[in-house]
């Protein structure tokens, strides 16, 4: 693990707190900023493995159906329905239509995202792809007004699929970025609210917002914060490898100068 992930205060909370990463707090302060889950009876997690936002959603919504779907299998969660299948195929919407008793769900999430190579464009066009798919899904099991949220990585293949999707359908496109979300990472959160199934009349007028989570008193996951720790508990012990003085400098390995 590296040593950055060890210092990321969210890291470390998320341990204390049980969750099973840092990326819940990305959903909490989401919900924050949006009131995501208000009035919410029915929400399907897509690409949910391992199961940090699906978590999330059981302890905040536990009278509501919650349905995780990844390709991968991930540790059962209380009041979640797992369902292990590839959003892109029919037969995986079929089974969330049937898992809903043929109701429509008001709230549609994706934090899926490919491994990424380093190089923006090809991690950027992969990412825009993944999000294409996910809302085509939730184009077919959403409610009318309901809400859809899906990781994004800022570029031009983002302002194309806002212009061809999300700002059609959607009466409001945010792009937004939480607190828990590094500073020095490309992801942000496309957030669409009140979903039109029919679609929007096209206005150029209509234009998405960019939103960076306001609250400067939150924790930052690019700082590094000290911790509360008794030091009078510790003890400094000697080193175990010998000092340079006590190297034998007559060895014919040691570099002399000359």
């Amino acid at each position: 693990m590296a040593s950055r992930e060890k210092r990321d205060v969210y890291y470390r909370l998320a341990k204390d707190e049980g969750w099973r990463a840092r990326s819940a707090y990305k959903l909490l302060q989401l919900d924050t900023q949006y009131g995501l889950f208000d009035g919410v009876t029915r929400v399907v997690d897509l690409c949910a493995a391992p199961g940090s936002w699906s978590q999330v959603l059981s302890r905040r919504l536990p009278e509501a159906l919650i349905i995780a779907v990844d390709l991968a299998p991930m540790a059962a969660l209380p009041n979640v329905i797992q369902l292990q299948g590839d959003i892109t195929r029919e037969e995986t919407v079929d089974e969330i239509i049937r898992l809903c008793d043929g109701k429509k769900c008001e709230l549609v999430l994706c934090d899926g995202a490919p491994d990424v190579t380093g190089v923006h464009d090809l991690d950027e066009f992969v990412q825009s792809i993944l999000v294409s798919r996910s809302m085509d899904l939730a184009f077919k099991i959403l409610a009318e007004h309901g809400t859809f949220i899906s990781k994004v990585f800022r570029g031009e293949c983002l302002e194309t699929l806002l212009r061809r999707n999300a700002l059609l359908y959607f009466r409001e496109v945010s792009i937004f970025k939480p607190e828990a979300s590094r500073s020095s990472s490309m992801e942000s959160y496309l957030v669409c609210r009140d979903f039109y199934p029919d679609g929007l009349a096209p206005s150029d007028n209509r234009k998405a917002l960019y939103t960076q989570c306001g609250d400067f008193r939150l924790l930052d996951s690019d700082r590094t914060y000290s911790l509360d720790i008794d030091l009078s508990s510790f003890m400094s012990l000697s080193t175990q490898s010998p000092s340079l003085s006590r190297i034998d400098t007559q060895d014919s390995s040691f570099p002399t100068s000359g």
